[in-house]
Formats: structure tokens, C-alpha cells, sequence
């Protein structure tokens, strides 16, 4: 990962001080502040480090003066490769998380085991699909892509139909202002209050629905049937249908408590054990407060291991 040797760790009994468990924001950010503190980490990522950042090419909500996803990730791995505290053991997944009294073990999907007096997991959460939601019919197996994956080429002059009113959507206006694209934005009642940020926008036209049956189609264009609150029936055509429904939480098997949502609250696991970034909740799903909690997950790890006061 870097060209900077790596500072030599002390002998512990574990293979590291803290497993850091996702390499988005939150898990950067823990390995980052672990290693400010002289604790060393094997950081666990099946893609590249901050790899949805990449496809974010506008930012308006974070400091430090990067403007676009790319350029924070840049910074992140940047400060990550100059620690040399930080392990990346990357295109590996954690596929099970063991917590016992003295340590943690996870299991990589080659077998392969590390064990750790702590582990950070700040695995995330991945798109919501057309099936796991009850008002929208699809044909079996339907698997869209989420419109924070589109780029310029995919939207100029042509009609989106976004199914879904996540803020997402706002982020991908503003990443291209100039786009000559049209958004058609079907959504549930519970998704209102999410779309006030792009009513205004002239590119996009609001249909809220109580249903929207997805026509079976080998390609483009993408036709639709909405359903709104007063049972009246429009059909929607499109040139291609992208995601904005929500997310639901990854994490892996094990010894993870988790709530009846999939998310995974930092009260209430084993001590061994600190959730950060999104997959705590639905509710703080930002890019500073994932760097945030993975920076405080780390501190936990190192004030606890020492056995000092929070704080201290």
C-alpha cells in the first residue's frame, strides 16, 4: 500500500493491536487515530480503501476543503500511508467475527484467521433492491444499479427514473449541474420529508406513489406503472432506472448484536467489540460522522486496553 516501511509493531500476543473491520471513511479514520496513539491495526477491506468515495464526485458536507469524493479519499489513504501502522489486507472479507474475554478472532474468506484484543467493524451498508421493499413490483432477480453510480455519460440527455427519494439524489445534482438530464423520482409517503433538498430543481419532476409495478424488459427504455394515493394509474417511461430506496447494513456472522433494522447499535455489544460509520444506524449516514465514530471507536479501543478513564 505504501512505499514508507512500515513501523515495526510491539510483540503482542495477538497478531495486532485492533482489527479494523470495512476501509471506508469510518474504518480509515479508526486505523488512522489507532495509530496516533501508537496502536498498530490489520484494516480488513474486500474492494479498494474508500472505494464508494470515488463515485461521489461532488461533496458540500465535510472539512477540510475536498470538494469531491475523490479528492477525500485521496487524503485518506494518503494519511493512512503515512502512519506505517496500518496493515491493509485488501479484495478480503470478513466472513465471521468470534469475541471472547480476551480477545476477538475473525475469519477471512480464505480461511485464515487474526486475532486482536479489539475490533472496530465499520463494514457499512449496500443499496436496497427493488425486492426488499413492499411497494414497488419487479421481475424476480431484478438487480438495479444505485444512482450515486451513475456517471455523466449515463444521464446526459436522457430520462432516469429513480425509484425511491433518498438524499442521494441531491448529491448527484449537484455533482453534475450542467447535466442535461431529466429525473423522474417515484416514491413512498415515508420518503417526502427526504426530497424537499430537489423540489426545485428543474430537472426533476416528483411523483409520489402508494405502488409502482416495474414492466419485465430485456433493455431500454424502462416502463412503469404508478399507482398514487388517490388510486389514479400513470404510466412512466424512461431510458434507464437507477436506486435511491435506501440502504441496508452488511456486517459479518458472528458475535454481533443487531437490532430488528439489521443495524448493528454500538450499546449493547461485547466490550471487545466497536461498531462505527453507517452501520450503526439508518439515522447518521454522513461522511463526518463516520469519520467521527471510527476515531472514537479506535480511542475506546486504546483507553480501554490500558484500562485508563475515557478521556484520559
Amino acid at each position: 500500500m505504501s512505499d514508507t516501511p512500515p513501523r515495526t509493531c510491539p510483540p503482542t500476543p495477538h497478531d495486532t493491536d485492533l482489527i479494523v473491520i470495512g476501509g471506508g471513511p469510518a474504518g480509515c479514520a479508526a486505523a488512522r487515530m489507532a495509530a496516533s496513539v501508537g496502536m498498530c491495526s490489520v484494516l480488513v477491506e474486500p474492494d479498494a480503501l474508500c472505494r464508494s468515495l470515488y463515485r461521489v464526485a461532488a461533496l458540500n458536507n465535510v472539512l477540510g476543503g475536498c470538494t469531491s469524493g475523490p479528492a477525500l479519499a485521496d487524503a485518506i489513504t494518503a494519511e493512512l500511508r503515512s502512519t506505517g501502522l496500518c496493515r491493509p489486507v485488501l479484495g478480503r472479507r470478513v466472513v465471521e467475527l468470534r469475541a471472547d474475554d480476551d480477545h476477538i478472532t475473525v475469519t477471512l474468506d480464505t480461511g485464515a484467521r487474526l486475532t486482536a484484543p479489539y475490533a472496530v467493524v465499520a463494514t457499512g451498508v449496500g443499496p436496497l433492491q427493488p425486492r426488499d421493499v413492499s411497494w414497488i413490483t419487479a421481475p424476480g432477480g431484478l438487480t438495479l444499479p444505485p444512482l450515486w453510480q451513475a456517471g455523466a455519460d449515463d444521464a446526459e440527455g436522457r430520462t432516469l427514473l429513480v425509484l425511491g427519494g433518498d438524499r442521494p439524489i441531491g448529491t448527484f445534482l449537484r455533482a453534475h449541474p450542467g447535466t442535461g438530464t431529466r429525473l423522474l423520482v417515484a416514491y413512498p409517503d415515508t420518503d417526502t420529508y427526504k426530497t424537499e433538498e430537489i423540489r426545485d430543481d428543474p430537472r426533476v419532476t416528483l411523483l409520489p406513489v402508494t405502488h409502482l409495478t416495474l414492466t419485465p424488459s430485456e433493455g431500454a427504455p424502462v416502463t412503469a406503472e404508478a399507482v398514487s394515493a388517490g388510486g389514479q394509474r400513470e404510466a412512466v417511461t424512461a431510458d434507464a432506472a437507477y436506486l435511491s430506496i435506501g440502504s441496508a447494513p452488511t456486517a459479518p456472522h458472528g458475535d454481533l448484536v443487531r437490532g430488528a433494522d439489521g443495524y448493528c447499535p454500538p450499546a449493547g455489544q461485547h466490550p471487545r467489540v466497536l461498531i462505527a460509520g453507517d452501520l450503526r444506524s439508518a439515522r447518521f449516514q454522513r461522511i463526518m460522522t463516520a469519520l467521527g465514530s471510527g476515531s472514537e471507536a479506535a480511542l475506546h479501543a486504546y483507553y480501554a486496553a490500558r484500562d485508563l478513564p475515557t478521556g484520559g
